[in-house]
């Protein structure tokens, strides 16, 4: 929040009331107490118009003048239509609805003096900043547009104020240089901007924060009014009408077995349950999931999944067996369930937040398309941490609200760089201005580890970051600063193409710990860069360059020097065909998750893979994710009953139930993935994920009572791992974490 206080955004009582007389009076009857003209301008405007346009293979354009002439009634039908001889001379005209949506801002809660307007669902956008000039008068100049040109530079708006909702409307002058000045007048849909659907569901035992009272803690700004404030009415302050579709409902736990914590995999597979009964397309609707917690461990308060199915930013998951639950050590032992409940709240509002397509505070200037944003790390905004300011600061100046460019870009940006299912996270919100010191303290590395980065066709690519401390003074960071998605951009160029950005398929809210690493020490994880949110990155056989920043915490950035790799093309009719189906979603969700008991298909596409191509690397990778999905008890959301859309998970018969391990199967996969040829496991999947998949199966074999073969393994692992070079103090690090 910038400067504004709380008495300069919030309605008075006068101007609240007549809100809401006007959302509740019928229109048939005149009032029968005075009436005051002050009311409210604010929210969503309509024109529309039906318009008969000769048939064309082009649309008509976007932005009609006002007056139309009358066009005659066709007098041929189309051959195409019906087989009828077409007349040269004549034209079939048909009907075409044109639709222009105004969004005024000017008064109500958090007003930013812009209007902005979407012509032909979004054909056209544009926005303007008002000045105001009179008695519900503003003008000013148009600043953004997006999609089609548009001719106008300047708007004038005047509003015709009225307690009634049905009769009020506003008028907009258009004008802009060579062209005519034109007039439209706008009938009154909402007080509110778009619409939206929320849903809550939670595992049993867990109790959904969808609201706090925002004076049960003193950690609070002295102006803040006491109140029960919930999620929904959070969005409605941000200029969103909000539905709750009928959620709030307990998923049972009932058969999930002992492990209570979700792994990605349970994770994305429950959610793609239950979002695969929505419609295949984009739409003003998500869902929140509470649970218990994530395999992470405590560091991991929320996760926002960018995409479900073909659809993105959809579904959030909120962990309260996590930081967020454990009070920080100012607060008062009375008000400790308060700020628990407070901090479960900012969770699930933050998380929902990134549902919107919103940054957080300080990664705003990573944004390429939208409107250039600065970074704001200050910011008292839900899309910041509060823990990044300092808790106590943060939530005795917070506001519980988002901050004016955040309520900007919700309000006014083109719908589809908001709306859940449409644009991916934070496109449209970039190696652009990288803020690289002279004088570097850390070194970043992408890297594969193989002699020549030479992939098969079909062979994921793993890659490997390395951060190295390259100064003479030990270096205070966070232990996850490489896993974390929101401060690192990778760009992937395929020789011949434009560059794309890797988009991870899941982004997580968490409390790092800190890690410190000494002079010529370094820190090391993998990323999957194969496939994301816009699919399969790396399918088509050909050269690619990957560049990788990092965004350090006090602004700097690390690029790593280019990896250059190859993806050989197919050696056979069996590659060629496979592929067809291999490069598909739910392969490369199957893959990246570790494996999953919900994609049948693409389960099946790996079995496939593994029997047609058992000696290439794919096969190795399919292995591992079969194997990984199989080794333990998994828990699954089905959702078995029928009905209507909105139904909540309860109600169409959704539970929790686990699923059991097969140890067979798991180990068939398991030992032929990663113990039959060590170094060319350690090759393509690469050091790091070898050794992780690879201890996971060491403790396996040691739960399954193969004490003996899993001592083997791990000692042939060190083994492989030893003459590939990797560092002794590293390999001592595994020995320690391998059953004893």
């Amino acid at each position: 929040m910038k400067g504004k206080k709380q008495d300069q955004s919030v309605n008075s009582e006068e101007e609240q009331e007549d809100v809401d007389l006007a959302s509740n009076l019928p229109v048939i009857n005149p009032p029968i107490f005075p009436i005051r003209r002050n009311y409210l301008v604010s929210g969503l405007y309509s024109y529309s118009l039906n318009l008969d346009r000769p048939w064309a293979p082009f649309p008509i354009k976007p932005f009609p003048p006002i007056d139309f002439k009358p066009i005659p009634e066709p007098t041929a039908i189309h051959p195409e239509r019906t087989g009828m001889m077409e007349d040269p001379q004549t034209l079939e005209f048909i009907k075409f609805r044109h639709v222009e949506k105004i969004r005024l801002d000017v008064d109500g809660r958090y007003p930013l003096s812009r209007v902005s307007g979407s012509i032909n669902n979004g054909q056209q956008h544009w926005i303007a900043a008002l000045t105001k000039t009179g008695d519900n008068t503003w003008s000013g100049k148009i600043y953004y547009t997006h999609g089609a040109a548009f001719p106008y530079s300047a708007v004038q708006v005047t509003a015709f104020a009225s307690l009634f909702p049905s009769s009020r409307k506003i008028s907009i002058t258009y004008s802009g240089s060579g062209v005519a000045s034109i007039t439209r007048e706008y009938k009154f849909e909402s007080p509110y901007f778009h619409s939206v659907e929320f849903e809550f569901d939670a595992a049993t035992g867990i109790t959904p924060a969808t609201s706090i009272s925002t004076c049960a803690t003193t950690d609070r700004p002295a102006s803040l009014p006491c109140e029960t404030l919930s999620i929904e009415e959070v969005y409605r302050r941000a200029g969103f009408s909000v539905r709750n579709s009928g959620g709030n409902s307990i998923v049972p736990l009932a058969g999930a077995g002992a492990n209570a914590k979700w792994s990605d995999s349970e994770m994305h597979d429950a959610m793609q349950a239950y979002w695969s009964r929505f419609a295949n397309r984009a739409q003003w609707s998500m869902w929140v999931f509470f649970a218990a917690q994530h395999e992470t461990g405590p560091s991991l308060g929320g996760i926002m999944f960018d995409d479900i199915g073909p659809n993105h930013r959809q579904g959030t998951a909120i962990f309260y067996d996590s930081f967020i639950s454990n009070p920080e050590a100012y607060v008062p032992v009375a008000e400790r369930a308060a700020w628990v409940q407070k901090m479960r709240f900012w969770t699930a509002v933050h998380e929902m937040g990134h549902s919107f397509n919103l940054a957080h505070a300080w990664q705003k200037a990573n944004t390429s398309s939208w409107i250039p944003l600065a970074n704001d790390p200050q910011s008292r905004s839900f899309m910041n941490y509060p823990f990044r300011v300092g808790s106590q600061s943060f939530f005795s100046t917070f506001e519980y609200r988002f901050s004016d460019p955040e309520l900007h870009f919700m309000r006014h940006a083109p719908e589809s760089f908001v709306q859940m299912g449409a644009s991916a996270w934070f496109t449209d919100h970039g190696f652009s201005n990288a803020n690289v010191s002279l004088d570097p303290s850390l070194q970043l590395t992408a890297r594969v580890n193989k002699d020549f980065a030479v992939y098969e066709f079909m062979e994921p690519v793993t890659m490997e970051l390395k951060l190295k401390n390259i100064s003479s003074d030990p270096a205070l960071l966070d232990d996850d600063l490489l896993s974390k998605g929101d401060n690192l951009l990778v760009i992937i160029t395929k020789q011949g193409q434009p560059p794309k950005k890797w988009a991870p398929f899941s982004s997580a809210c968490g409390k790092a710990g800190k890690k410190v690493l000494a002079p010529g020490e370094s820190m090391y994880n993998s990323i999957f860069p194969s496939a994301g949110t816009n699919g399969w990155e790396m399918a088509e056989p050909g050269y690619y360059q990957i560049h990788v920043l990092l965004r350090l915490d006090g602004g700097e950035d690390l690029v790593s020097a280019p990896l250059t790799i190859r993806v050989a093309p197919p050696r056979g009719y069996d590659e060629e065909y496979l592929a067809q189906d291999y490069f598909s979603d739910g392969v490369g969700r199957t893959l990246n998750f570790d494996g999953s008991v919900f994609f049948k298909s693409s389960n099946d596409i790996l079995r496939e893979v593994v029997a047609r191509l058992p000696k290439s690397k794919a096969a190795l990778h399919a292995q591992v994710a079969l194997g990984e999905a199989l080794a333990r008890e998994r828990k699954i959301l089905e959702i078995t009953g029928g009905g209507m859309r909105l139904q909540s998970a309860s109600e169409a018969g959704g539970a929790i139930k686990s699923q059991a391990a097969d140890a067979k199967q798991a180990g068939d996969n398991l030992g032929a993935s990663l113990a039959k040829d060590m170094n060319v496991a350690a090759e393509t999947l690469g050091h790091v994920d070898f050794n992780y998949y690879c201890s996971r199966y060491c403790h396996w074999l040691d739960a399954q009572g193969e004490k003996k073969v899993a001592g083997e393994t791990g000692t042939n692992m060190l083994k492989v791992l030893d003459k590939r070079g990797v560092a002794p103090h590293v390999l001592e690090q595994i020995r320690s974490n391998l059953p004893k």
